[in-house]
């Protein structure tokens, strides 16, 4: 059975994940910590220093802030980590990957199975289209998202980036009368509105054809299944830092 600690228990995604781990097999939640104070079927903490319960991964679905407190933490209780907290500083990101030499960690913008196997796909597909194709990439989400873009739309540029020969300029949305819109230019399109779970597409717009890769999660619970595989995965590792191209390969 695997022992999971929740990080932001009591957010959006936290109270999807709470419900995951009851479907999910083999997995049991056994300590929440969240700022918030709420009722709860297990023990829940301000912070990891005060968690009293041995757990085997901690799960973060939080806010950089939280993060980092924990962080903070995290390499005295020598517990693995799988975390899927979006719109990190650089300086937070290394924070991790520093965390990462003496524990496992397991990072992704992005939980879903189905957005990292898109992932593999413009890895693929990208050398033969960009030294003739524009790329641009859209990317939907509900209204309480704060950090804009998505780290989603971030993570499938950076993953186009490193396989270009020539690599691209971000161009964050797109305003005045002067704009070039070469093909070293990649466009990152925000749109934010109503309960849109997560909406991206990348376009690869050529000469008198467009090729467009669509990913749509039509429900939060796919972030939180993924996030369950990555704690398994994670629980077996040994110190470093691993991404779901290591789980999924």
């Amino acid at each position: 059975m695997l022992r999971i600690i929740l990080n932001g228990c009591f957010g959006q995604m936290g109270k999807v994940v709470q419900q995951a781990i009851n479907d999910f097999p083999d997995t049991t939640l056994i300590a929440g910590i969240d700022r918030q104070k709420q009722t709860a079927d297990f023990p829940v903490y301000p912070n990891l220093a005060a968690v009293k319960e041995a757990g085997d991964v901690i799960i973060d679905f939080s806010h950089e802030n939280s993060l980092t407190a924990l962080l903070t933490q995290l390499t005295n209780k020598k517990i693995p980590l799988v975390c899927a907290t979006t719109g990190l500083s650089e300086k937070t990101q290394q924070a991790l990957q520093t965390a990462s030499q003496s524990l496992p960690i397991f990072y992704s913008a992005n939980m879903s199975l189905g957005i990292n196997v898109l992932i593999e796909a413009l890895q693929k597909i990208t050398p033969a289209l960009e030294a003739d194709f524009n790329i641009e990439i859209v990317e939907k989400h509900h209204r309480r998202k704060k950090d804009a873009p998505s780290g989603t739309a971030l993570l499938l540029a950076d993953r186009i980036n490193e396989v270009c020969h020539s690599k691209k300029e971000y161009i964050y949305g797109r305003s005045g009368n002067e704009n070039k819109n070469n093909l070293g230019q990649m466009g990152i399109h925000a749109v934010r509105g109503g309960t849109i779970p997560g909406e991206h597409t990348v376009i690869y717009a050529g000469n008198d054809e467009i090729l467009e890769l669509k990913h749509t999660a039509l429900s939060r619970e796919i972030f939180a299944n993924g996030a369950l595989q990555a704690a398994k995965f994670i629980e077996q590792q040994k110190a470093g830092m691993y991404t779901m191209h290591d789980l999924l390969n």
